[in-house]
């Protein structure tokens, strides 16, 4: 695993962030909340907890119980997912699309595959994992969270 520091923008420049990758890896998911949320499949870059900073006219949406989105008030540009839980509220994902080619990272992950229309296909051996398996996971980490 190797991290890199990451900086881009929004689509107007009004937002700009800084984080260090967390790792390689760029995972998609195709849920219908990041569908609708993104236009498409929300590709993302998650960053190392506390390396995140960033300037200008933010707005969050939480999204659920546990997550808020946000987005740049003045474009609409999506910039993050993140987990709202006391026990990882520094947990960021960020749009891949802020920082130029992706950040030079390569796909390693999809989620929700099942939820993504037909048409759709990203390229490349990696994991693929169902609602169920993504929710699954989840439910064990919820009830981890809750003890």
């Amino acid at each position: 695993m190797s991290e890199r520091d990451l900086k881009g923008h929004c689509l107007c420049g009004a937002v700009t962030v800084a984080f260090r990758a967390k790792d390689d890896a760029l995972g998609a998911c195709h849920c219908d909340t990041c569908r609708r949320w993104t236009g498409s499949a929300y590709l993302e870059i998650d960053a190392v907890p506390g390396s995140l900073s960033y300037d200008g006219p933010v707005k969050t949406y939480a999204s659920s119980d546990w997550a808020e989105r946000a987005f740049c008030e003045v474009c609409g540009t999506t910039i993050w997912y993140h987990l709202t839980l006391p026990s990882h509220d520094d947990h960021y994902s960020l749009a891949a699309g802020l920082v130029d080619n992706a950040g030079g990272l390569t796909m390693t992950k999809e989620i929700y595959i099942d939820r993504k229309p037909e048409g759709w296909a990203f390229a490349g051996d990696h994991p693929r994992e169902t609602k169920a398996d993504v929710e699954a996971k989840f439910a064990t980490f919820m009830e981890k969270v809750q003890e």
